[in-house]
């Protein structure tokens, strides 16, 4: 008995193969993200030693970075207070010196390509500070009643560096992109994606899904911020104990309101505590950068009022610094 060949059936599996093919076509991109975000980069976080994975790289997040901190500038009325700009100016520049030496002590010297310092104080009577990837730090007038010395500024200005050299703004990019993954997959995020290659993965989600402004960092990248924040400010030359009486001002000053910097913060009394029992390790640094002499490190050098203005010569450049043991973590010996 001859059997007929069913058209129906060789019909049927034609459709089947181009139907499996378009959803190869369509799954793509999802593949493409899969394999991005199982390949993220681990990277070990100066002074702590903690490790985390990346799945963006420097220079997609410094052009991002670049972008807003410009944005930001046009918005804002830097501060025609010449003394207050200067000493601000002065002090960051300090850390950063003192956080280069580090980093080139500890075998990170690469890392310094990706850090054009800026600091500039605007004309806002909010009690804020941040600083955006690349080394972009802004103050605003507003905190310097607060902070009230150099030391304590210091204390600041650390921890917002501290958040740059730690790389926060990644590791806080790549949870959204991890979470987009997860939550999005197959709706808008893929649609903006389509055929882009691989490397524009992170950009197409750090464009829909990021900005610099409304970054929220996680209570551990708060908490590790104030640690090397801390031991940045003592390798430069501030007495770490600034950083009790700061808090304890913020603590009051919270109570008035006013205030948006470490709003996602520890809670002033726990963030006391926990600094408390790293003065120890941080005066260690201190004790260094002082015998090196780092710039004056005395009461009156260091906590002179940021009203008055101070004189040029106050404060010796760091450049001296001899490329010594002062610098090198910890973490490093392990």
């Amino acid at each position: 008995m001859k059997i007929k060949k069913n058209k129906g059936i060789k019909y049927s599996e034609k459709e089947d193969y181009k139907m499996m093919m378009k959803r190869i076509k369509h799954l793509f991109p999802i593949l493409l993200v899969a394999v991005f975000v199982a390949c993220g980069t681990t990277s070990k976080v100066p002074v702590t030693g903690r490790k985390h994975s990346l799945l963006v790289n420097d220079e997609q997040i410094l052009s991002l970075s670049k972008q807003e901190y410009s944005k930001f500038l046009k918005g804002a009325k830097l501060s025609s207070n010449a003394a207050q700009t200067a000493m601000v100016k002065r002090v960051g520049q300090r850390l950063a010196k003192a956080v280069e030496n580090y980093l080139v002590n500890n075998g990170l010297e690469s890392e310094l390509k990706y850090f054009a310092w800026e600091f500039n104080l605007v004309q806002d009577t909010h009690v804020n500070a941040f600083c955006m990837p690349g080394g972009k730090i802004v103050v605003y007038e507003g905190l310097l009643p607060v902070t009230r010395d150099e030391a304590s500024l210091a204390i600041v200005l650390g921890h917002e560096i501290a958040h740059a050299v730690a790389k926060h703004a990644a590791e806080q990019m790549s949870k959204k992109i991890r979470q987009a993954y997860g939550t999005q997959i197959g709706g808008g995020l893929l649609g903006a994606i389509g055929g882009e290659t691989l490397g524009n993965v992170a950009q197409v989600v750090a464009n829909q899904y990021f900005s610099f402004q409304n970054l929220k960092y996680s209570r551990d990248n708060e908490t590790e911020a104030d640690h090397m924040g801390l031991i940045f400010a003592a390798m430069a030359g501030y007495d770490p104990n600034a950083a009790i009486g700061f808090w304890q001002r913020m603590a009051a000053q919270s109570g008035k309101g006013g205030s948006d910097i470490f709003s996602d913060h520890p809670s002033d009394e726990k963030r006391i505590i926990a600094l408390q029992k790293l003065i120890p390790e941080a005066m260690t640094y201190y004790r260094n950068a002082t015998s090196a002499n780092v710039g004056e490190t005395t009461t009156t050098s260091t906590t002179k009022p940021v009203t008055k203005s101070t004189k040029s010569g106050s404060v010796k450049s760091v450049k001296s610094l001899p490329a010594s043991n002062l610098y090198k973590s910890k973490t490093s010996k392990k």
